[in-house]
């Protein structure tokens, strides 16, 4: 009894520090090391620079920031820049993309909604502005057919997610609750086990049984498909007409204040790109996957990138309505206390560049800079 009283007090202290913790963990991804950062040549390129020598730019090799991917593989961000040279640093975790982007090592960043959110919080709503949207949906809960045949299966079977309290992770543990089911936030224990998982590793845990299924983000969600996995829910079904926000363009306030004419010309880029993959999204996906290639050394194989790709809707609309339910979800889940996220947008670029192209102006959601 006495070993049994130390290994729960063990796990008590293990789940004391993933609190402590959650507020720098919040995010995509892990935290494997970063790419180091690389440097876009300017040359050839038409016009003056900017008001800055240089804009660097983070984002992860992952489809679900197919804006930024393409964007950069299609020189559609250094043909708004001219002469302003582009550094690239890829990341594989929102935390650290946050802490790079606070510590000024990175000016503008492709991230997901819950590290915004944390960023935002953590600095009192001193470090960044949210100034355009990226991408929707691209999330799926994908399951062991064998083990789960359906939604009401999912008591007692392990289900990963990427990581504590990342977007994922808190959409998972919103659901479970709005099905009845008790799970501790921190530990992952409860009726249904939340087994925050890399998604790197994840394919390796489903085929070893170590999980019954995930929540998980594109690629990942095709990859466990590819192996067998089906999918049971898409997130898009949760939400008002399918959409919810999955990645934003996020600037640090310090270079927005500074270089609002390098903002506008990334945000020039990203519109162009967005309408790129619209208008052609095969041509769109080979770009992305040529760029993941470059970046990672290993391209998606087609039974991977083909579903991966058709399930993220690419936008300029950051859908703040979206964000500001995934919040509230996060501080019922207990993962986060309530922020306040006024200030948190920045659209007044957004909104000229879409303007210029005879397009309507996307809202904030009153979560706008005064």
């Amino acid at each position: 009894m006495r070993r049994g009283l130390g290994r729960a007090a063990a796990r008590a202290a293990v789940a004391v520090l993933a609190i402590a913790g959650l507020l720098s963990s919040c995010g995509y991804g892990s935290r494997a090391h970063d790419r180091a950062p690389a440097v876009l040549p300017a040359a050839g390129t038409v016009g003056p620079k900017l008001s800055a020598d240089t804009v660097r730019i983070g984002y992860f090799a992952n489809l679900t920031h197919g804006t930024a991917l393409v964007g950069l593989q299609k020189g559609l961000f250094q043909k708004e820049l001219g002469g302003t040279a582009i550094r690239t640093q890829v990341f594989n975790a929102g935390p650290s993309a946050i802490e790079a982007l606070n510590a000024g090592a990175i000016d503008i960043g492709w991230i997901g909604p819950s590290p915004a959110i944390n960023g935002y919080a953590r600095s009192g709503g001193k470090a960044l502005r949210i100034v355009g949207g990226s991408a929707s949906g691209g999330v799926k809960l994908v399951v062991n057919p064998a083990k789960i045949a359906s939604l009401d299966d999912l008591r007692g079977k392990r289900i990963a997610t990427p990581q504590l309290g990342n977007t994922q992770d808190v959409a998972l543990l919103h659901y479970l609750a709005g099905r009845g089911h008790r799970v501790d936030p921190a530990s992952g224990a409860g009726d249904v086990a939340v087994v925050r998982t890399d998604n790197k590793v994840t394919p390796n845990a489903y085929t070893s049984g170590a999980v019954d299924g995930a929540w998980v983000p594109e690629p990942t969600a095709s990859r466990l498909v590819a192996l067998g996995a089906k999918v049971l829910l898409d997130e898009r079904s949760l939400w008002p007409d399918g959409r919810f926000v999955i990645t934003n363009i996020v600037v640090s306030q310090r270079f927005l204040a500074a270089h609002p004419d390098v903002v506008e010309a990334v945000l020039r880029g990203a519109v162009a790109a967005n309408a790129y993959i619209g208008a052609e999204p095969e041509r769109a996906k080979a770009d992305a996957d040529a760029r993941i290639r470059q970046d990672t050394g290993k391209a998606l194989p087609p039974e991977v990138l083909d579903p991966a790709w058709r399930s993220i809707e690419f936008l300029d609309d950051p859908l703040a309505g979206t964000l500001r339910a995934e919040a509230a979800h996060a501080v019922a889940a207990g993962l986060l206390e309530s922020p306040d996220l006024a200030g948190i947008y920045d659209l007044t670029l957004l909104n000229k560049v879409l303007k210029a192209a005879g397009r309507p102006a996307v809202p904030d959601a009153g979560l706008g800079a005064r």
